[in-house]
């Protein structure tokens, strides 16, 4: 059952203690060519052809080839439970500056669909099964228990609040408004809903989804068992559990990154015992912040500790909670140009028109000798000033060698590591290593929630 308050639709289920396991559908790959191998028996539904081994697909003439015939659509059921396919060649961390190509292997069913002229890959599978994955992806199998148990909550709150809101979306047959454009300003924001075709993609736009390739632990079984079906509710829904890997000391409200509908458990606050900090908003005071670096459970250089929740190719990444990136003129210019496709000029100047509680810039305004223009929300801000991202919007500008008034170099000064929203993976990992129950971390970053057993 759906509800519609104040213009804005919420999810309700009536006899959600009755709910049986949810399945997902991910989508991990969209390519001209793929292969994969089958380790144990599937089976091709359409034919009830049984398969084995090493499998080839190419894009051909609006269908998918496959040993000399062709289909609109496949799909490949496990014969047992043992059997498991591995996908070749899969992109993870896209545009991220860690990207790289991976084998990977999931259990569950691989679908093929046929998606602008390209093979998409949607691998279905229990919910459960998905989260068994998603923890040792998104963190270290070898994490804390709190830890891992605080994230098994709020990754399988927010994919069942990802479903239903994908099952609105569907029968309502409209697309969500993502983004606001005028002659001079563009407001985008990214979200979940660009995926029509499957519930939540595999990679960091989504969560961090990489099969059973990511080696899970005992422990981690363990935890995905004892939390089973546990899930974070405010107000009676099922939270929209957001995350990130630091907050940069305060954590940011929803609406300053997506759309404009507050969220009561994703608040800006403290990540500290001390719950006091300005007021981020005024510019001032987000400068005097950022140029500091306050004490936060997330401002810790501790390795240990670290490598709980920052994988091996994200343990690359070393200046999180205070970060300094320096283009000169030339490089920021090209830079802008190609990513927002507008010829700026030479920039003069990169000036905070809005900025988040947690101090991180909402809007942008880019003032060049040839245009200005102001973009938003943060990820466009992180995307147009870097050749990944940013790691943050939470930044400052110093400009130095000014001739003629345009810089010769450009400095930012940052604080964080994405969008800041909900729980603080490095901040929680801290308070976890202190001693704090998963449910006293669930309590810090979701104020007014709490949490039921669905299933």
């Amino acid at each position: 059952m759906f509800l519609q308050q104040a213009g804005y639709w919420h999810i309700a289920y009536p006899s959600i203690r009755k709910m049986k396991t949810p399945i997902v559908n991910v989508g991990i790959m969209q390519e001209k060519a793929l292969s994969f191998v089958f380790h144990g028996e599937y089976v091709l539904t359409e034919t009830g052809e049984f398969m084995v081994g090493e499998q080839h697909v190419l894009f051909f003439n609006g269908h998918i080839a496959h040993q000399g015939k062709m289909y609109q659509d496949m799909v490949f059921m496990p014969a047992s439970t043992d059997a498991y396919f591995e996908l070749k060649a899969v992109t993870i961390g896209q545009n991220f500056h860690w990207q790289r190509k991976e084998n990977q292997c999931f259990k569950g069913s691989l679908n093929l669909l046929i998606n602008e002229n390209k093979i998409l890959v949607i691998n279905q599978v229990d919910v459960e099964e998905y989260l068994t994955s998603v923890i040792s992806s998104e963190m270290s199998a070898q994490a804390s228990k709190e830890l891992l148990k605080a994230h098994a909550v709020i990754s399988r709150s927010w994919l069942l609040a990802q479903i239903g809101k994908n099952d609105l979306l569907t029968e309502r047959k409209e697309k969500q408004q993502s983004y606001i454009q005028e002659e001079n300003r563009l407001i985008r924001w990214y979200d979940r809903e660009d995926h029509t075709l499957f519930d939540v993609c595999a990679d960091d736009h989504c969560q961090r989804y990489q099969g059973i390739t990511r080696a899970s632990t005992p422990i981690v079984r363990e935890v995905i068992q004892e939390t089973r079906g546990e899930i974070l509710i405010s107000e009676g829904e099922i939270c929209d559990a957001r995350f990130s890997k630091c907050c940069g000391g305060v954590t940011e409200q929803f609406e300053h990154c997506w759309e404009p509908t507050p969220h009561a458990y994703l608040i800006a606050l403290r990540d500290y015992t001390d719950t006091s900090f300005p007021d981020l908003t005024q510019e001032v005071e987000a400068e005097k912040w950022i140029r500091s670096a306050p004490e936060a459970f997330c401002h810790t250089n501790d390795k240990t500790i670290l490598s709980q929740v920052l994988n091996n190719y994200d343990q690359e990444t070393t200046d999180f909670y205070r970060w300094q990136v320096t283009y000169t003129q030339t490089e920021l210019a090209e830079l802008i140009h190609r990513k927002s496709g507008m010829d700026f000029g030479e920039i003069i100047d990169l000036i905070p028109i809005r900025r988040g509680k947690s101090g991180r810039i909402e809007e942008l305004k880019i003032v060049g000798t040839r245009r200005s223009f102001i973009i938003g929300k943060e990820l466009e801000i992180r995307r147009t000033l870097s050749e990944s991202h940013l790691y943050s919007s939470a930044f400052v500008v110093d400009k130095e060698n000014i001739q003629h008034d345009i810089p010769e170099r450009f400095i930012l000064t940052g604080a964080g590591w994405g969008h800041g929203v909900g729980l603080c993976q490095i901040g929680a990992a801290m308070m976890s290593t202190a001693g704090y129950h998963y449910h006293q971390i669930l309590s810090h970053y979701y104020p007014g929630t709490s949490i039921e057993k669905r299933y």
